[in-house]
């Protein structure tokens, strides 16, 4: 509407939100404006953000009133730019058109605002996953519940702060805050929290690459607690640095300390701080399913005992992944990752691969303690059918009225590798090529949620369903 009153500019036509397809060149434009081989941006507009500041829109921007920029590649331009709004993740929608008239241009984004508040009820499972929960004899007392707060985009800059409170098997309060930027070019961010986690279970040892678990009825075999604070430099939504400095105390029962000595290294309480320094670029076409682009990052971390006798230990992990467009509906993935972890002693707490945080998939049943890891995964999906936004018509409130539904099947590989020095004899994982093929479903859906259930066979021929809840590479 607001740019109707040109009877000469028509709108440059509407990529959809997860738009993979690259964008022609803009002879639309130079229609419009024939002759100017570089146009001058006069205008940029914003609508339908009634929460979220213009400040905060405009500066993911690579322009701004007054720029020029060349008329071939103007459509790239105004995709690139309306990707990275679309991957602050507040919006359900983002549209973008331009239209030209003497050599200038006018650019209007429209975007369509989420719901920023999300007060969850907690009720999950006391374990790593599905599979190791459903192992346990005593697994229905093994559940968390409670309430999970998260406010997005609060005061409409982008900002966010949760909170925990959790009850049940393993006890959690936490609160944090994060704000990726501040000023008018949003580069300076602040990151802040606090959290405090007991359980009446621990598991303090592998045994045959299985978490061996000890529970106490009545008290608490592990207590952590921790505070943390650090600064952001933030260029776009791509391109995010992170500084942190936090504080641990954490503490094991006698019992826990007499079953693994090697635990906390002969003690019942530590003390320590860490320093991690992070840093990503993220130039994939959307953050909770990507088709196309790249994702790099890199952490270096350094903890230094309070405790004495305790040596520092330094840990260093990469990871990068790519994703390409082949066409026909077919995309394909690749992503490595690797740790590297230097001490002269590290703790059995300290000592963790797979299993956790990084995964071969069809080995989810186990954990690989070990120093250092290297991990490869890729994988081919193919897009079954994309329902586009399906429309409730009972709700009026657009903001949860449309539920996106995409579903892609997928084939992938993982292969992957722990380095142990001195791994228990009993333990056969570490220190061995481990392999895994499989076939699943994902379903993309509301609020970047993404569903799958994937089977899996191993190198050792074990094979299983399992569900997850995020992109795997």
């Amino acid at each position: 509407m607001l740019l109707g009153w040109n009877p000469v500019a028509t709108a440059a036509p509407l990529a959809p939100p997860d738009s993979v397809r690259r964008a022609p060149l803009d002879s639309l434009m130079q229609a419009q404006c024939p002759g100017y081989s570089v146009l001058r941006v006069a205008t940029v507009l914003f609508v339908g953000n009634e929460v979220t500041k213009e400040s905060t829109l405009r500066a993911e921007l690579d322009f701004k009133e007054g720029d020029t920029i060349a008329a071939p590649k103007l459509a790239r331009r105004l995709e690139q730019n309306r990707q990275r709004i679309f991957n602050l993740q507040l919006f359900h929608s983002v549209a973008v058109q331009a239209v030209c008239r003497n050599g200038e241009i006018t650019v209007l984004f429209g975007v369509q605002e989420r719901w920023y508040t999300f007060p969850t009820p907690i009720f999950s499972l006391a374990d790593r996953n599905f599979r190791s929960w459903l192992d346990r004899p005593d697994h229905w007392r093994r559940v968390d519940y409670g309430l999970h707060l998260v406010r997005r985009n609060f005061r409409g800059r982008n900002e966010q702060i949760i909170g925990n409170l959790q009850l049940g098997f393993n006890r959690k309060y936490e609160l944090f805050y994060e704000a990726p930027g501040y000023g008018k070019r949003r580069r300076i961010g602040f990151g802040a929290g606090a959290s405090y986690y007991r359980s009446h279970a621990l598991d303090y040892a592998t045994v045959r690459d299985r978490l061996v678990n000890f529970r106490e009825e009545e008290s608490f075999p592990i207590e952590r607690q921790y505070v943390t604070a650090g600064l952001r430099w933030r260029r776009t939504v791509q391109h995010l640095s992170a500084f942190d400095i936090s504080y641990h105390h954490e503490r094991i029962s006698d019992s826990i300390q007499q079953r693994n000595p090697d635990y906390y290294l002969g003690r019942t309480r530590r003390e320590y701080l860490e320093f991690s320094l992070t840093t990503t670029l993220n130039q994939r076409n959307t953050f909770a399913y990507p088709l196309t682009g790249r994702f790099v990052q890199f952490a270096a971390v350094q903890r230094m005992f309070l405790t004495p006798g305790s040596s520092p230990m330094t840990t260093l992990r990469g990871r990068y992944a790519q994703y390409f467009d082949l066409g026909h509906r077919f995309y394909y993935d690749f992503g490595l990752q690797t740790q590297l972890r230097f001490s002269r002693r590290v703790a059995y707490a300290d000592n963790r691969a797979f299993g956790y945080e990084a995964l071969v998939r069809g080995y989810d049943p186990y954990v690989i303690d070990g120093r250092h890891y290297g991990l490869a995964q890729q994988s081919i999906s193919y897009r079954l059918f994309d329902a586009g936004r399906i429309r409730l018509g009972n709700i009026q409130n657009p903001k949860i009225n449309t539920i996106p539904l995409v579903l892609y099947a997928n084939l992938f590989t993982d292969a992957g590798y722990v380095s142990a020095l001195s791994p228990r004899p009993t333990n056969q994982l570490p220190n061995q090529f481990l392999a895994s093929v499989g076939v699943g479903l994902h379903l993309v859906t509301y609020y970047d949620r993404v569903l799958t259930v994937e089977y899996t066979r191993n190198k050792h021929g074990q094979g299983g369903f399992f569900f997850r809840s995020e992109f795997p590479i």
